[in-house]
C-alpha cells in the first residue's frame, strides 16, 4: 500500500532507530505516506553486504545504501578483520548499486559516504573496550587508532565517484560535517557514531537529498483518509470505494 524506503548499512543505520535516531526522525517524518525500514548490520562492510544482499533487499522504492566506515579500518590496525581495500569497496558500491537497479529499475538509490573519525576519541573506545575484553579484535599492540579520518575521506570520495558513475545521488557526510568548527563533540559521541545532534544531521540531510529526487511530502498522498477527512456523522462514509 504504501512506498518503502529500505536503510541498508552497519551500525550507524542500525543505530538509527534508536532514541533520536536518524532511522527513527525519518520513520516519524514519513508517518502515514512511506514505511521505512531498517536493515542495519553492525561491523559489516561492503564485502559482506553484498553476501547478504538479496536476503535483506526486497523491491523497494528507496534505498540508502550507507557504508564505508568499517571498510576503512586500517589493515595493519586492530580492525583489520573488517578493512576492505578501497578499489573493492568502490567495486562492491557499484555491485550494491547493480543489483538493485537490474532487479527494480525504478528505485531511488542513495549512497552515503561514512562520516568523519575522531581518532583521538577511538583510541579512547578501543581502549575502553580492551579494558573490558568484550570483543575478539581488541588487542591493539600499536597503540593506534583502528580508523582515521584521512582513510575515512578517502572513502568517502570514493563513494562520492561511483554516485557520479551510476548517475546517483549522493549525501557526503564526511564533507558537511567538517564544516562545523567542533564537529567532533557536536555530532560523534565516540569518534564514529553519531549523537542526538549528529543523528539530527543526517536525517536532514537525507530529507533533502530524497526531495530532491522527488520524494518528499509534498508530493506524497497518505494511505488512508486524515481525521479531518471523516464526517463525523457518518464516519464510514469515508472508507467506501
Amino acid at each position: 500500500m504504501r512506498p518503502k524506503i529500505y536503510l541498508f548499512g552497519d551500525s550507524i543505520t542500525e543505530s538509527s532507530f534508536t532514541y533520536g535516531g536518524w532511522g527513527a526522525s525519518l520513520a516519524h517524518h514519513f508517518s502515514r505516506t512511506v514505511d521505512v525500514v531498517l536493515r542495519g548490520y553492525s561491523g559489516y562492510n561492503t564485502r559482506w553486504a553484498v553476501k547478504v544482499m538479496e536476503r535483506v533487499l526486497p523491491a523497494a522504492n528507496a534505498v540508502a545504501v550507507f557504508f564505508g566506515a568499517n571498510d576503512a579500518c586500517l589493515p595493519d590496525r586492530c580492525g583489520a578483520f573488517q578493512h576492505v581495500p578501497l578499489h573493492e569497496y568502490k567495486h562492491n558500491l557499484h555491485s550494491i548499486v547493480s543489483f538493485l537497479k537490474n532487479r527494480w529499475p525504478n528505485t531511488l538509490v542513495l549512497l552515503i559516504t561514512p562520516p568523519p573519525i575522531d581518532e583521538e576519541a577511538r583510541l579512547k573506545y578501543v581502549f575502553t573496550i580492551l579494558a573490558s575484553l568484550i570483543h575478539p579484535y581488541v588487542e591493539n599492540p600499536t597503540g593506534l587508532p583502528e580508523r582515521t579520518n584521512e582513510a575515512a575521506g578517502a572513502y568517502a570520495k570514493a563513494c562520492i565517484e561511483v554516485a557520479g558513475e551510476c548517475g546517483l545521488p549522493v549525501v557526503d557526510l564526511w564533507t558537511k560535517m567538517q564544516q562545523l568548527a567542533d564537529w567532533k563533540t557536536a555530532y560523534l559521541s565516540d569518534g564514529l557514531h553519531l549523537n542526538e545532534t549528529g543523528n539530527r544531521f543526517v536525517f536532514e540531510e537525507v530529507v533533502m537529498k530524497l526531495k530532491t529526487e522527488g520524494l518528499s511530502l509534498e508530493n506524497l498522498p497518505v494511505d488512508l483518509p486524515m481525521i479531518s477527512e471523516i464526517d463525523p456523522n457518518d464516519p464510514l462514509k469515508a472508507f467506501e470505494g
